[in-house]
């Protein structure tokens, strides 16, 4: 099988090609125009396999190019969609680019697939486009999206629906909780930020008293999840959404505890006032994705945000340092 993963050199396509390179012999394609990926990550991973960048069809281009599209979905048998203008608060300043990225590029890519004759599609979302309701959140709910990305993110799973209904197209959508995990230097998540603040020697910023939950997946299994929807011999499984998570909720407050922990607890705590619109009190369902999918996370949470800590203290603080000046909102 021949996989396109577009957004490959980012966070979650990094940990997702580590998967497929130590479980599986199928051949990887990658589109990624990196603007927030790094082929330093890609090159690492393969590195770690004896492997040089050329074993990886890797092809710099935008997803809002249909021609640079087309060429990457030929011979291709299933494509990964990972690749999106991702974050709320970008969204919001400017919600036309986040469309064009995330609406338009989507429907690129499902377009070129049914053309090229792909056999499946993987499209990543998340609960944003479910907005603020009471959790669990599960397949279920009616979408309320508050913000462009969660309607971006939400018209790409109408158009998945869609090209299943009208074309047939073997469509599949995950909704990820909140993802942590390795190849994360460059993210503003809470569990990379947590860790960088304290390699660069700053404090924990917990908005309000700490007791927001959250849902908080490892990268590792959201890539088994991918895999198994990939591999699958299921029909059952096209044209539905599942919602991966670990079905527990951890309290934003206990999460800095964690990490303070692994820094032997020098680490301060500054509170500041609760953020208008953030949502108290957020986990998911994952009965279906159990169901249907056999998906069970593996990685528990003190034990996944050590292995992201040494992660970040092998990249040392001079490369922390980098990232948090380059991002600016860090």
């Amino acid at each position: 099988m021949k996989i396109l993963v577009t957004g490959g050199c980012g966070f979650i396509g990094t940990n997702l090609i580590e998967l497929l390179l130590g479980s599986s012999s199928h051949e990887i394609s990658i589109l990624d125009n990196l603007s927030a990926g790094n082929t330093k990550y890609l090159k690492d991973v393969l590195a770690a396999h004896r492997l040089g960048l050329s074993y990886v069809d890797f092809i710099n281009g935008d997803i809002r190019s249909m021609s640079v599209v087309k060429q990457a979905c030929k011979g291709v048998h299933a494509v990964v969609h990972l690749a999106a203008h991702a974050g709320v608060v970008p969204s919001v300043e400017d919600p036309f680019h986040d469309a064009e990225v995330n609406v338009w590029g989507t429907l690129n890519l499902l377009e070129a697939s049914r053309k090229a004759g792909v056999e499946r599609f993987v499209f990543a979302s998340s609960n944003a486009p479910l907005g603020v309701q009471s959790p669990p959140m599960n397949e279920e709910r009616p979408p309320r999206p508050l913000s462009p990305y969660g309607a971006s993110k939400l018209s790409g799973e109408g158009y998945c629906q869609a090209f299943w209904g009208s074309y047939g197209l073997r469509t599949v959508v995950l909704r990820f909780s909140n993802a942590y995990g390795p190849w994360s230097l460059h993210k503003a998540s809470v569990v990379a930020k947590f860790i960088k603040d304290g390699m660069s020697g700053g404090s924990f910023t917990v908005y309000g008293d700490g007791s927001q939950t959250r849902d908080f997946i490892h990268a590792q299994d959201i890539s088994r999840a991918i895999l198994r929807v990939l591999e699958s011999g299921s029909d059952k499984i096209f044209g539905e959404t599942f919602h991966l998570g670990t079905g527990k909720e951890t309290r934003i407050g206990d999460l800095a505890r964690i990490v303070s922990g692994l820094f032997g607890g020098s680490v301060n705590t500054v509170h500041e006032p609760e953020r208008a619109g953030e949502i108290k009190r957020n986990y998911s369902d994952i009965g279906k994705a159990e169901r249907v999918l056999g998906f069970s996370p593996a990685v528990g949470l003190e034990e996944g945000v050590k292995s992201v800590f040494e992660w970040f203290i092998y990249q040392g603080t001079e490369a922390v340092n980098r990232a948090v000046a380059l991002s600016g909102s860090d």
